[in-house]
């Protein structure tokens, strides 16, 4: 089939790459020239593990394809996704949905025959109904069908993820379209990955739902671990004897400095104004991003707590920037908020992450280093904030011997505290012992 992706960002460029190794023949779509550009000399805008094969690969061998112009790779589709942004909106927490609309407004002047144009980006409830409208609006004699098809890509596995998901969401009532999306996907027939067909605005929910109920794990799991420091507790012994309840399942279960990303802030926060606009709160998810924006803040004061109070003219050696590992996203990562308070608090901040580029535009006032020993060296603290393979088995001798106090305070739990102790360090986790 021919499949035309306007976006390519990371939920459409991992999309449109999957699709084209599934045998499809795909057109990238940006207005972005300098982007276009890059993309057809196999440079990739995002770190993804696995993508950059996979996108020179399908490339090379003629059925990926990058464009600016819309108009030959829209009239010759058989699906066009609308796979951009959608920000929180400034002011109100809404979705901005200017790009997705601008994207339908220049899909209905382009489309040539039956054309199934499918809402990749995450929408809120409705978003397909004005889709639709536009399209018929400009094109009011057009052969077409509005899908929701919404995306569960983690970042850092995100091909994985769209080869062997755990569910494909189509949202259509329409036969001919359910043909076109059921054909777009056979490739996974043969892992028998189950394919539910709901009304659109139910798919469109089911998106949001999924994100919302994942985050208030996340920040359940964290809400403990502050109760089993209260308590002399062990939130990881907590979380894998409720874990092991299938009912509730180990994953997302990992105490932390709270969640952050491209999804999980801006979907439950316009799922929390959505669901306020149709006069049915959700006070669960309202909590849920109460207590996780509260949580960034309160890890910084734990790492003050370490230092005994006070943390001017201290060296804080800085382990990780992004979100969570195997990604370059830094968008409300947990860094933003802890590393800004430390430097409020008079710190000297140094900080080295393996693919965190863009936080030398987002931070301020903090020395950047090349390695996690450089950033351990003359260090009051070592703060483990992202938990990066490489962080994971540490030259703890080396460590020791750079640093100016043995301190270590690891928001990521991923050493025992027993062995720390043993090697000498100070060691704070999370709701541990």
């Amino acid at each position: 089939m021919r499949v035309a992706m306007i976006g390519t960002g990371y939920v459409g460029l991992v999309s449109g790459a999957c699709f084209a190794d599934f045998g499809h023949t795909v057109t990238c779509i940006d207005k972005d020239a300098s982007k276009i550009a890059r993309l057809e000399e196999g440079q990739i805008p995002i770190f993804e593990p696995g993508l950059e094969d996979l996108v020179s690969r399908n490339a090379r061998e003629g059925r990926l394809f990058f464009a600016t112009d819309a108009a030959k790779a829209v009239r010759e589709a058989d699906a066009v996704f609308i796979a951009v942004g959608t920000p929180s909106r400034r002011g109100d927490g809404h979705a901005d949905l200017s790009y997705v609309y601008a994207a339908a407004e220049e899909i209905a002047g382009l489309i040539d025959g039956f054309t199934v144009v499918v809402t990749k980006s995450t929408v809120p409830v409705g978003t397909g109904d004005e889709i639709e409208a536009i399209l018929r609006r400009t094109r009011p004699d057009g052969d077409f069908a509005v899908v929701s098809n919404p995306e569960f890509l983690r970042e850092g596995a995100a091909i994985n993820d769209f080869k062997r998901p755990d569910r494909v969401v189509v949202g259509t009532e329409d036969d001919r379209a359910q043909t076109v999306m059921r054909e777009l996907y056979r490739p996974l027939n043969l892992n028998e990955t189950p394919i539910l067909f709901t009304s659109r605005r139910t798919s469109e929910l089911v998106k949001y739902a999924a994100n919302a109920f994942l985050a208030m794990k996340i920040t359940f799991i964290n809400e403990m671990a502050d109760l089993c420091e209260a308590l002399d507790a062990d939130v990881q012994q907590v979380a894998r004897g409720i874990g092991l309840d299938k009912r509730i399942g180990s994953k997302f279960l990992h105490a932390g400095p709270g969640y952050g990303g491209s999804c999980f802030p801006k979907d439950t926060l316009a799922l929390v104004r959505t669901a306020a606009d149709a006069g049915s709160p959700i006070r669960l998810v309202e909590t849920t991003v109460a207590v996780n924006d509260a949580r960034k803040k309160s890890m910084a004061d734990k790492i003050v707590k370490a230092l005994g109070g006070d943390v001017k003219g201290r060296r804080i050696g800085i382990l990780g920037l992004t979100f969570k590992p195997n990604t370059d996203d830094m968008r409300d990562a947990p860094s933003l908020d802890i590393v800004p308070a430390l430097i409020a608090g008079g710190a000297v901040v140094q900080a080295y992450d393996p693919e965190g580029h863009e936080a030398r535009q987002l931070l301020r006032d903090v020395e950047f280093k090349s390695g996690p020993y450089e950033a351990a060296e003359d260090a009051d603290v070592l703060v483990i904030l992202t938990e990066w393979d490489q962080f994971r088995a540490l030259d703890l001798d080396r460590v020791k011997l750079l640093m100016r106090r043995p301190l270590v305070v690891d928001l990521r739990n991923i050493y025992r505290p027993a062995e720390m102790k043993a090697r000498g360090f100070e060691y704070r986790s999370v709701g541990r012992i």
